[in-house]
């Protein structure tokens, strides 16, 4: 997962991140209360993955981007962020289609699970408007930001006994296969 971070989010799309020992993107926010969704592969390699933080801990929207939320950064027990969506590049365009279609239904799936009310982000501006049409209820936090690569939203998504019917309706959810759900302490 975190090879596959760096391999994204540094090598294809050259955010300015530091990568340990030049192989794996961490964050300071990969922390032990860090949960981690990880979609695997028939041969158990990485497909997908996203981490989770609480926002009643430090996490990335509150923390650094909490001025594209008019009023300031949901926090709360049962409002977690998502952050870190990272589809393995190795995969094709079908593949990288249906392994973010399976996150998708995977993190529904874990807010269901933990009482997880509420998902909230940041992300660029034609990302959003993909997050939006997977068929959960998405909002914008806010007004678009331009953070000098793109313009960026803060985002919330609303997770309900009818989330997964809207994710079926708007053909983007799966039946789950391998999924790996992992703690940061487990990682540190």
């Amino acid at each position: 997962m975190f090879a596959a971070r760096k391999r994204v989010f540094i090598d294809f799309l050259n955010w300015d991140l530091s990568a340990l020992e030049d192989v794996y993107e961490l964050d300071p926010f990969d922390t032990s209360a860090a949960e981690y969704v990880i979609l695997l592969g028939e041969d158990g390699r990485h497909r997908a993955s996203a981490r989770l933080l609480p926002t009643e801990q430090p996490h990335l929207l509150g923390d650094l981007y909490s001025h594209v939320c008019d009023g300031g950064a949901p926090r709360g027990a049962r409002i977690w962020e998502i952050s870190c969506f990272c589809l393995d590049p190795d995969q094709t365009a079908a593949e990288r289609r249906n392994a973010r279609d399976a996150l998708v239904t995977a993190l529904a799936d874990y807010a269901l699970s933990h009482g997880i009310t509420d998902y909230v982000g940041v992300a660029d501006i034609r990302w959003f408007k993909k997050i939006r049409a997977f068929g959960w209820a998405c909002e914008a936090l806010g007004e678009p930001c331009d953070d000098g690569r793109c313009q960026i939203i803060g985002l919330r998504i609303r997770i309900d006994p009818d989330t997964v019917k809207g994710l079926k309706r708007a053909g983007t959810y799966v039946a789950l296969a391998r999924v790996g759900y992992v703690s940061g302490e487990t990682v540190q």
